[in-house]
This record gives C-alpha cells, sequence and structure tokens, in this order.
C-alpha cells in the first residue's frame, strides 16, 4: 500500500490522501444537509437537460430549405417556427449552466470553509458534498460531449440570432423576442461559442469564487481540487479500493471526475496543473488512465491534451507534456460528421475540432 501511495519524486507533494470516498451511497450528515439539498434541487434537473441535449435534431432542413428559397415566405414562416422551440431549450440550458455555477458556489462555500484543517479531512467527513461535486463535474464533460458533437446548435442559434436582426431592421414584430432579447442572445451565443462552454462555466465560476472570497486563501480551493484529483487517483488505483465499487460505470465516473477536476484546477490555479509546483500527481493519473482499456479512456486523455489551459506553458514539465501527446490527431473530419457544410470547420475552430475528435474516441 505505501507504494502506491508515495508521491512520485518529480512533484513535492505530501503523502497523498488515503481513503474511501463512496461515490455511490454517500448520504449528507446533519452539518451538510442545508447546502446538499439546495444543490440537490439542481441535480435532480441534470438528468433531463442532458435527456433533451441528446435528442436535439436541430432545423436543418428547414434552414435550409429557407436559405435556398429567400423569396418563399411560407419557407421562411417554416424555418422560424422550427428555430423558436429550439432556442427556447437552448436558453434552458444556459440558465441552467448560471444554474449550476451557483450550486458550485454553495459546495465550494462549505468544502474550503475552516470547520476542517484541511481538505483531505472536508472530502472524508462531508462525503456528500464531495459526491455532489463530482456529480457536477461528471455532467459537465458529458453536457459539453454532447454539445462538441451536435454542430446544429451553433447553426440553429446562428440562424435564429441573423433572422431576429433582419425582423428588427424591417420593423417586424418578433413574438418571441422577450423570451430571448438581444442582449440575452448576446450571452447565449458567446456561452456555446466556446469549445467547452459548461466547463468554461465552472472555471469561470470557481476564479469568481475565488476573487469574491478574498478572506479565504486561494490554496483553500485550489487544494480542494488537488485532493479530489488524488482521491480518484487513489481509488482507482488501489484494488482495495476498487473492488468497493458496485458497479463498472462507477470506474468510468471516477475517470471522469478525475479529468475534470484536473482541467478545472488548470483552469484556476495561476500555474496551472502540469507545472513542477503543481500539488497534482499528473504522472500518476495519466498512467491510471493509460493502464485502462484503451478504447475507454482516449477521449480523457485527449481532453487533458486540448481543453487544459497550461499544458503547452513554459513551466510544464517535458514528461508531462509528452504524456500528454502521445495521441495522435487529425485536421481530417468525415463530410457527414460535419451534417455536409463545409463551412462548420471554420465555424466550429481548431480547438472545436481537436476537443470533438477527442470526444469521438472516448
Amino acid at each position: 500500500m505505501g507504494n502506491l501511495l508515495k508521491v512520485l519524486t518529480c512533484t513535492d507533494l505530501e503523502q497523498e490522501p488515503n481513503f474511501f470516498l463512496d461515490f455511490e451511497n454517500a448520504q449528507p450528515t446533519d452539518a451538510e444537509r442545508e447546502v446538499w439539498e439546495q444543490v440537490d434541487v439542481v441535480l435532480k434537473d441534470a438528468k433531463g437537460i442532458l435527456d433533451e441535449l441528446q435528442a436535439y435534431k436541430g432545423a436543418g432542413q428547414e434552414i435550409r430549405e429557407a436559405i435556398q428559397n429567400p423569396n418563399d415566405e411560407r419557407l421562411q414562416e417554416q424555418a422560424w417556427a422550427a428555430v423558436v422551440p429550439l432556442v427556447g431549450r437552448l436558453k434552458k440550458f444556459y440558465e441552467f449552466s448560471q444554474r449550476l455555477e451557483a450550486a458550485l458556489h454553495s459546495l465550494l462555500g462549505a468544502l474550503t470553509s475552516e470547520t476542517y484543517d484541511d481538505p483531505t479531512q472536508h472530502l472524508e467527513r462531508e462525503q456528500a458534498l464531495a459526491k455532489q461535486f463530482a456529480e457536477i463535474l461528471h455532467f459537465t464533460l458529458r453536457f459539453d460531449e454532447l454539445k462538441m458533437t451536435n454542430p446544429a446548435i451553433q447553426n440553429d442559434f446562428s440562424y435564429y440570432r441573423r433572422t431576429l436582426s433582419r425582423m428588427r431592421i424591417n420593423n417586424v414584430p418578433a413574438e418571441c423576442e422577450n423570451e430571448v432579447n438581444n442582449e440575452l442572445a448576446n450571452r447565449i451565443s458567446l456561452f456555446y461559442a466556446d469549445a467547452t462552454p459548461m466547463l468554461k462555466a465552472l472555471s469561470d465560476g470557481t476564479t469568481k469564487f475565488v476573487s469574491e472570497n478574498k478572506n479565504l486563501p486561494i490554496e483553500n480551493t485550489t487544494d480542494c481540487l488537488s485532493t479530489m484529483a488524488s482521491v480518484c487517483k487513489v481509488m482507482l488505483e488501489t484494488p482495495e479500493y476498487r473492488s468497493r465499487f458496485a458497479s463498472e460505470e462507477t470506474v468510468s465516473f471516477c475517470l471522469r471526475v478525475m479529468v475534470g477536476v484536473i482541467i478545472l484546477y488548470d483552469y484556476v490555479h495561476p500555474v496551472g496543473a502540469f507545472a513542477k509546483s503543481s500539488k497534482i500527481d499528473m504522472k500518476g493519473c495519466i498512467k491510471v488512465l493509460k493502464d485502462q482499456p484503451p478504447n475507454s479512456v482516449e477521449g480523457l486523455l485527449n481532453a487533458l491534451r486540448y481543453t487544459t489551459k497550461h499544458l503547452n506553458d513554459e513551466s510544464t514539465t517535458r514528461l508531462s507534456r509528452a504524456c500528454c501527446s502521445r495521441l495522435g490527431c487529425s485536421y481530417c473530419l468525415p463530410h457527414t460528421l460535419l451534417g455536409g457544410d463545409a463551412t462548420l470547420l471554420t465555424d466550429v475552430g481548431a480547438q472545436n475540432v481537436f476537443f470533438l475528435l477527442s470526444l469521438l474516441l472516448f
């Protein structure tokens, strides 16, 4: 066990946390219950959001017909009628990101408070809150995965904004403008323009949490994130702990949470997750990923490569960069993946293309 928990010589971490975080059955204590209930209200809606996003088909056919026949009023009306309810759904997803950010603030407030001496004690004694934090990260990566594989989302919203602008110029009333006005449309457009919108919302929210709590050392937050990554790594590499998972799905959950918290740490920490001073054992985490069946984790390895912020910084160790850059990547996307629209390659952008390929491999 000592060898499993020993920190690699390339880091200056102290001994990693050695406890089992029960992602399957953790229940709130009386002290956790108030925050837990607030967050639970949000998480109960998370599955429905993912189901709606997964079922999102878009209005591509109606939009194409309207664009090809600009003088056919019937086709214009049909396209508008098809897009408006979809935009309402996209608005719902955007508003959920704001609710999720608020839930994250509540969890960080509890898990970084001075109730306990260090983040290990917080995560070990507040396991229900730690589980909710993990569920938020799991939802975030899953949402971004679905969004990236569905170009209809940005196409639909772009068409909506263009049409709304044209209607405004022509003084044509738009009944739905009160629901998604121009200011809100700008914010929603920026949200979906990002390669990983939910992850960006969480990273921005975590940064905001740190800036709003100036009396709280930033280390309280970054140490919470690094400890969560270490806990996941230790549970995955320790047979005694891994055998306690009732479902193999929990292994996938734990892997996804570990990657999610690494990416979040890399965005929030001043020098990121890959520097020598990082409190995350990146070599160990990558080894855990590579020890899994290849087809099940290549997407997660690629997510580390293409969605982190500091991987290519000068402070990143050569070993970490080499571990993450082992996987190849092609610039070519199947025509069918882009829905037959070659212009999407430009619209999506290189970062999105890399991330999209990684998700398809996962």
